[in-house]
């Protein structure tokens, strides 16, 4: 029999302001420590010199983790110009190097390719997977990985500074799976210059932003103590792109049993995917088929 994991039954989520220095997973070890939670997960790494939003779900919110991973998320990096690392980033061995240095306007000129749907090659120095095994192993025991492109959707990709002649911030809104990491190494060969990221940091992710997000520093001081569970925000809030159809008690019954449920009229076509609610509280999320919804995942409320 599987031994029953000691902790809080508390759901919910904490926004991080993750530091440099500490991998996503260190996080959320600290935030399980600090608020004694039982279960925990984060939706969508940051690389460990990356900083800025890290949502960290509890509980039952860890049921609502995809939705938060697949939403758009907005990043700020710095890409530095003339240098290419094995790595993509800043922790990399130089690889190439050139003296060209591009103007502003090649610079946007050179970003409209980087809109829309694309194809990306993931960084070589990546948690992407090879014949099971992850890349940056491969890559650090000296194999050549040639990983695959892999689709990524460009919201928005602008030039926000030019702070010299060797460095340009750059502002992007993208989907789930994007490498920061890749498109400075793919800006740097377009311009033929070559680049390479030098900092990041992830502004918001779906409906969380980094300037609500608590500091490391902070989590410890108010460790322990019902000062952190103030700062929990809903489950709910993880669901915020799924339109939100309300339930009757009868059909909540039936649905935290995970039947078809009944569910009140709403601006939902047949088939989309869609949430239940009773007084506010998530019910299930699931398809919507004829006035119920057919349950995917169901929540469970400790309270």
């Amino acid at each position: 029999m599987a031994r029953k994991r000691k902790g809080r039954d508390i759901s919910g989520w904490l926004v991080v302001d993750k530091p440099a220095g500490m991998t996503s997973t260190s996080v959320v070890n600290k935030v399980r420590w600090a608020l004694q939670a039982r279960k925990a997960g984060h939706a969508g790494t940051l690389d460990p010199e990356a900083t800025g939003v890290l949502a960290v779900a509890l509980g039952e919110a860890t049921k609502t983790v995809p939705y938060i991973t697949d939403a758009l998320k907005a990043y700020v990096f710095t890409v530095r110009l003339g240098q290419a690392t094995n790595t993509d980033d800043a922790e990399g061995e130089v690889i190439a190097a050139s003296d060209a240095r591009p103007d502003d306007a090649k610079i946007k000129e050179a970003l409209q390719p980087f809109l829309g749907e694309i194809m990306q090659v993931p960084p070589k120095f990546s948690a992407v997977k090879v014949d099971g095994q992850r890349a940056y192993k491969l890559a650090r025991d000296g194999e050549d990985v040639d990983l695959a492109a892999r689709p990524l959707w460009v919201e928005e990709l602008v030039l926000a500074d030019r702070p010299d002649a060797d460095h340009v911030v750059l502002e992007m809104t993208c989907g789930k799976g994007g490498y920061v990491r890749s498109i400075a190494r793919d800006l740097g060969q377009a311009l033929g210059c070559q680049g390479h990221v030098k900092s990041l940091r992830r502004i918001w992710s779906g409906p969380f932003d980094a300037e609500d997000g608590l500091s490391i520093e902070q989590i410890d001081e108010m460790a322990h103590s019902p000062d952190l569970d103030s700062y929990l925000r809903p489950l709910e809030e993880g669901l915020a792109d799924l339109p939100e159809l309300k339930c009757t008690p009868e059909g909540a019954a039936r649905l935290r049993n995970g039947n078809p449920g009944m569910v009140l009229a709403a601006d939902v076509d047949y088939g989309d995917e869609a949430w239940a609610s009773l007084d506010g509280q998530a019910v299930a999320v699931g398809i919507y088929k004829a006035g119920e919804l057919h349950p995917s995942r169901v929540f469970v409320h400790t309270h």
